[in-house]
């Protein structure tokens, strides 16, 4: 495997640490899924890309090099270029999700203990519980009040706020806790967010729950019985970090999979005329599944097509299955990057993602004997490793793993039940799943350059 930092000039390396500096900016802006749609559709809007339902209420004819996005639910985007060839010859996808493990509120959260509030959570995907005890926390979020505003809450991050933290047991009363394993350290229902302890001067009863009430009523004119139709996360507190003496890596909450999610964006806006038509599909719910009608299970970017098409005088339902099946795909999702620390659990052989050689290909993910994967044909990363190498992208192979240790799951699987030719690629990192995961800006470049070089190029 080729370490990508040997082969840059000194403007490549320039080039690599402004491109990461950008990627880092996404990062701190975009904590939440809501916060990266937003991102995403601003930024899209500025290369020219239209609202898909505009086009559709005011009777719009589509053509080639039109760009449309569609925006499902505030929390994914689906985004499509239009080629020159007609769009059942089939599309060049690149997907990621813009999820990432987090804490979530309950329906309920707010309560009051031995006179200290708290907010009730429950954890969204796979975390390490622990991990999130003793730490700075933000909050994040909307609540829907039943006139049809839409309140946005964000506290934690701003100059002068305040932060939340989940406790932890002092060593010196942690004999019995310290005989449990990782996994027991704490349960879902104890990580309890203390957020105040200042009771109002009017109330006897629940009288610091009563003050949490008056704050939010003063900040955001929210009563407690808004929390039912709200959506708030509680997400590490802090930007994301230039990390190492040398400055070759990013430190930042949410890179599963946001690095992945950026890359294949920036690579999509910076395309010019295209022969074929390209799609870039960022989507919510990855972390639990891809359920829901955010999620990848769900039909809303088959549906967009065929929108396209028949805004394009051209619909019909098979165009729109031909338009599938033709297509070819990026699953753009992190990989398990080799960690000198945990060296037993890496798949031995050079079969293991490495910091700065490039971007990841797994031909296959899934658990133990390949369970829940797409397993990509040979044929189709034949065809991918000559446009990367005719783009002088620098890529590696891996795997998530020792065999017999775990796995997981992408989009890739979801994808290609269509019958399109799909393969997991993405960015490697340590420490994921953390609070804060690492990961190294030659493999950031490197993953734009390549998604860039496919989405142009694969037909």
């Amino acid at each position: 495997m080729t370490n990508a930092w040997k082969t840059y000039s000194e403007q490549e390396k320039k080039e690599v640490m402004d491109f990461n500096d950008s990627y880092i900016d996404f990062l701190s802006k975009g904590k939440t899924e809501r916060l990266c749609n937003q991102y995403i559709i601003e930024l899209a809007k500025g290369f020219g890309y239209r609202n898909i339902n505009e086009v559709i209420e005011n009777h719009e004819t589509l053509k080639p090099q039109d760009k449309v996005y569609f925006n499902m639910m505030n929390k994914s985007v689906a985004l499509i270029h239009i080629g020159n060839e007609p769009i059942e010859k089939g599309l060049n996808i690149v997907g990621a999700h813009i999820d990432s493990p987090r804490l979530d509120l309950k329906q309920h959260p707010l309560f009051e203990t031995d006179g200290l509030a708290f907010f009730d959570t429950h954890y969204y995907g796979g975390i390490k519980k622990y991990q999130w005890l003793a730490m700075p926390l933000s909050l994040y979020g909307v609540v829907c009040l039943k006139d049809g505003t839409t309140v946005d809450v964000c506290i934690g991050d701003q100059e002068g706020d305040p932060v939340f933290c989940i406790t932890d047991l002092l060593p010196h009363l942690a004999s019995d806790q310290m005989k449990k394993g990782a996994g027991e350290f704490i349960e879902g229902d104890n990580m309890d967010l203390i957020i105040a302890s200042i009771p109002a001067n009017d109330e006897e009863k629940d009288a610091v729950k009563k003050n949490v009430l008056n704050i939010l009523k003063e900040m955001y004119g929210i009563e407690e019985e808004d929390f039912v139709s709200a959506e708030f996360e509680i997400v590490p507190f802090g930007k994301a970090h230039s990390a190492g003496l040398d400055h070759s890596m990013v430190l930042a909450y949410g890179q599963d999979d946001r690095v992945c999610a950026y890359t294949s964006l920036v690579a999509m806006l910076e395309q010019g005329d295209l022969d074929r038509t390209a799609a870039a599909l960022l989507v919510d719910k990855e972390e639990i599944g891809s359920v829901g009608a955010t999620g990848m299970h769900s039909r809303f970017f088959e549906n967009m097509i065929a929108e396209v098409l028949e805004a394009m005088g051209d619909y019909s339902d098979l165009k729109v299955r031909r338009a599938l099946q033709n297509s070819y795909a990026l699953s753009n999702d992190v990989v398990a990057a080799h960690d000198p620390n945990y060296a037993s659990v890496s798949s031995p052989h050079e079969n293991m993602g490495q910091f700065g050689h490039g971007l990841a290909f797994a031909k296959y993910t899934g658990s133990r004997g390949k369970s829940g994967s797409n397993d990509s044909n040979p044929e189709y990363i034949a065809k991918l490793r000559k446009i990367f190498e005719e783009a002088n992208v620098i890529w590696q192979t891996s795997e998530l793993g020792r065999v017999d240790q775990g796995g997981g799951g992408t989009i890739a699987y979801i994808l290609a039940n269509y019958g399109m030719q799909v393969i997991d690629s993405g960015v490697a990192l340590q420490s994921m799943h953390a609070p804060f995961e690492l990961s190294s800006k030659a493999d950031v470049y490197e993953a734009k350059k390549a998604y860039s070089a496919f989405i142009k190029n694969c037909k």
